[in-house]
């Protein structure tokens, strides 16, 4: 295992029935030992991608929800070594251009995905609407998608991510900040040439390299061939032990 691999355990099978027969038994315990099998090393992606700027909202105060979300120990990328080759291959393919990537966020446990749910839940914590879903009702961020009870960041292969500068580190333009929750954030909005073209040389390096887009948030990217696409994890974020 990799210095900075992180072992996972995933969650296991559930059981029901007051009863179960020998077979079923059995079976149980195959199903358990192929989910075992299963679970990921998680490597901290900073640590092998050159250039990769973090900037880990979750793990801070400047979200959505406005404090820390639960599972964030450390603002940390961790994503499979799958995902981590892939971005590392989408930021040198934009390195000529003197651009390169700067990630918001990376795998979610799956106790931060309840943590939001939880909040979405809470008509009365309005706290960060103007900045973050000043057009949408709160009680609507469910049914458009923006909030989810499963989300793809728990499989560790799903990245939020924008383009910076490599000189100075700066955003580019983008049409709308990250997380901005709306239409703005998606496909087909009217945008500044600038942050078209930005949004578009985005999508393009992370497509090339292996990623598929999510079309309402332009900054959502899931890699096309992740390695546990029916599992999610619920390890915290946390540094690596040495």
């Amino acid at each position: 295992m990799p210095r900075d691999a992180i072992p996972v355990s995933g969650d296991g099978p559930g059981r029901r029935g007051r009863r179960l027969t020998r077979a079923a038994s059995v079976a149980s315990l195959l199903l358990a030992a192929g989910s075992a099998r299963a679970e990921p090393d998680l490597v901290d992606a900073a640590r092998r991608v050159p250039g990769l700027v973090t900037e880990i909202r979750y793990a801070g105060r400047h979200n959505f929800v406005g404090r820390p979300i639960a599972g964030y120990e450390a603002p940390l990328c961790l994503l499979t070594p799958a995902a981590t080759a892939a971005l590392a291959r989408a930021q040198a393919a934009l390195e000529p251009d003197g651009l390169g990537l700067k990630v918001f966020d990376c795998y979610r446990p799956l106790r931060a995905v309840a943590d939001f749910v939880r909040w979405a839940r809470d008509p009365a914590d309005v706290a960060g609407k103007a900045e973050f879903y000043p057009d949408l009702d709160k009680g609507d961020l469910f049914r458009l998608g923006y909030i989810a009870e499963r989300s793809a960041h728990s499989r560790g292969s799903t990245v939020d991510i924008t383009l910076v500068e490599r000189a100075t580190g700066r955003e580019r333009p983008m049409g709308t900040p990250f997380d901005l929750f709306g239409p703005r954030s998606g496909e087909g909005a009217a945008l500044s040439d600038e942050a078209r073209a930005n949004r578009a040389r985005l999508r393009e390096a992370m497509s090339a390299a292996g990623f598929m887009p999510y079309a309402p948030e332009w900054w959502h990217f899931t890699l096309r061939d992740e390695p546990h696409r029916t599992q999610g994890f619920d390890v915290p974020v946390r540094a690596p032990v040495p």
